[in-house]
């Protein structure tokens, strides 16, 4: 007998509504294949009104007092902290990380609608008094009108809360698009929004997949798009969307690289390298799939196994998991499928995780975590991102060699290296070419007071999602130069000349 599961609503002008859509996805656990919601694919319509509540509630929320939009973040992140454990068994619910990661996926989203709280003191100008006679000059950062963020599933609560707290408390309209995969936590977030304040049509949500994004895109009345996401689809809405004249951000794919050497606190450094390269099951844009292994720390890597066999994979509900499922069963055999591709190219299958079992979970997407070494340029493992629990080692004779190994990579959202010796570090930092770099520290994403930096084919668009270059991102800067006369000045006549005199 099929029991019904809940619809995923819109957000359209303050009221959750239900889509008129005729088709619609199912939102499944990852571990059980339980079908939890269903999510609609949204009307050309539904984004059409979705977009016309936002602009319309424009003029009003960008006149609203920079304290007033401060004041409703600081409302948010406690509404947040109070519902952290009902948000983060949502997440693993409908994504499969584990509770500890989903609160830490949470939390870090928090941290930037704590930022948000802040933005009297992040949207300031800049003024100079008499850069002429009597003349003054100032700066306006002022919002754009309507913006638009498209999100990825890999991290459903802390992406959508990079994006629309801090366009919002800019003084933008927002339309939101989650990941049709798990939309059930951004939605509880968003119900956390409207009761911490967030006024009617200033905050919007739609659903979809291809045919809602390029909506997104097309849609004349929207000024700005951030997107997280794979590289195929980011580097198609920068291109459809630069062409329709919006200011865009795309964040991207990525291949992380880690070097080791030989004098890194080996404990230390095999823990790191473990958790952020089976962590989430490796499905982060900031995870560590490669590791390049200097000189005689080639000899750590039956250490490293011996670590890897020590997670527990299981589903994200279950205590002392390590290693949850990966999203679909899609992912699943696309991992599986690399996984033989290294094997058939040559690579050495040091740990094989294919063939997992989890009692209790039997149809869960698991793929236990897999090392490779002896891995090269050319070999699918590397050449691709897995986005799954799949680490592959190389091996070279010293730094020199290891920078411009990594410089080669087209990729430049992290790296890391693990050393105790401060001027391999400081050489590191200096001649890496990666946008985030990690000392002794595996996945480098900064604090939100820090901008997000990721580079080269990594990223498209000149500003980055968070931290100070996103205010710029979310406003236009106003250049006023003044000059005001006393009643009683004297004029000195008609000047034709370019000088502010």
């Amino acid at each position: 007998m099929l029991t019904s599961v809940p619809s995923v609503p819109l957000l359209i002008d303050g009221c959750f509504v239900q889509s008129k859509t005729e088709h619609w996805r199912d939102v499944v656990n990852p571990a059980t294949q339980d079908v939890l919601a269903r999510v609609p694919l949204a009307t050309p319509n539904e984004v059409a009104a979705a977009v016309a509540a936002a602009k319309a509630a424009f003029p009003s929320w960008r006149k609203t007092p920079i304290s007033t939009r401060a004041r409703i973040f600081l409302k948010y992140q406690q509404l947040i902290r109070e519902n952290m454990a009902s948000l983060a068994a949502t997440l693993t619910a409908e994504q499969g990380k584990t509770l500890a990661d989903a609160e830490g996926d949470v939390f870090r989203g928090l941290e930037v609608v704590e930022h948000a709280g802040s933005i009297g003191n992040l949207q300031l100008g800049e003024m100079a008094n008499n850069v002429a006679s009597g003349v003054d000059t100032y700066t306006l950062l002022q919002p754009l009108g309507v913006c638009a963020g498209i999100t990825p599933f890999n991290f459903p609560a802390m992406i959508p809360l990079w994006m629309f707290p801090m366009a919002i408390a800019c003084g933008n309209t927002f339309v939101l698009k989650p990941s049709e995969q798990d939309p059930m936590v951004t939605m509880k977030l968003v119900e956390l929004a409207i009761e911490a304040g967030i006024p009617k049509g200033v905050l919007n949500v739609v659903h979809g997949a291809a045919e809602v994004v390029d909506g997104i895109c097309d849609h004349p009345d929207i000024k700005a798009i951030s997107f997280v996401g794979s590289s195929k689809v980011g580097t198609h809405v920068y291109h459809r969307a630069s062409q329709n004249g919006k200011r865009v951000q795309c964040m991207m794919g990525a291949k992380n690289h880690a070097i080791v050497l030989p004098d890194a606190n080996k404990e230390q450094t095999l823990n790191a390298i473990a958790g952020a390269a089976f962590g989430a099951a490796g499905q982060r844009c900031m995870a560590l799939p490669v590791v390049v292994l200097v000189g005689e720390a080639r000899h750590w890597i039956p250490e490293l196994v011996s670590k890897a066999k020590g997670l527990k994979v299981s589903a994200g509900i279950e205590d002392g998991t390590d290693v949850g499922p990966l999203i679909s069963c899609a992912a699943h055999d696309r991992v599986i499928g690399l996984i033989e591709r290294g094997i058939a190219d040559g690579a050495t299958l040091e740990l094989d995780g294919r063939n997992v079992k989890v009692p209790g979970y039997e149809k869960g997407n698991f793929v236990g975590p897999t090392i490779f070494s002896s891995v090269k340029p050319g070999m699918a493992i590397y050449d691709q991102e897995i986005f799954g629990p799949v680490l592959s080692i190389l091996e070279i004779e010293d730094l020199n060699g290891a920078i411009e190994f990594i410089n080669a990579n087209p990729n430049g959202n992290g790296t890391a290296i693990f050393t105790q010796s401060g001027a391999a570090a400081r050489k590191f930092q200096d001649d890496i070419d990666i946008g985030q770099v990690g000392i002794n520290v595996p996945i480098p994403v900064p604090v939100p007071m820090f901008s997000f930096t990721g580079s080269r084919a990594s990223k498209l668009g000149d500003l980055g999602p968070y931290g100070k270059q996103v205010v710029l991102f979310y406003t236009q800067t106003k250049t006023v130069t003044a000059r005001w006369f006393d009643d009683q000045s004297a004029t000195q006549g008609v000047n034709t000349t370019i000088s502010l005199k």
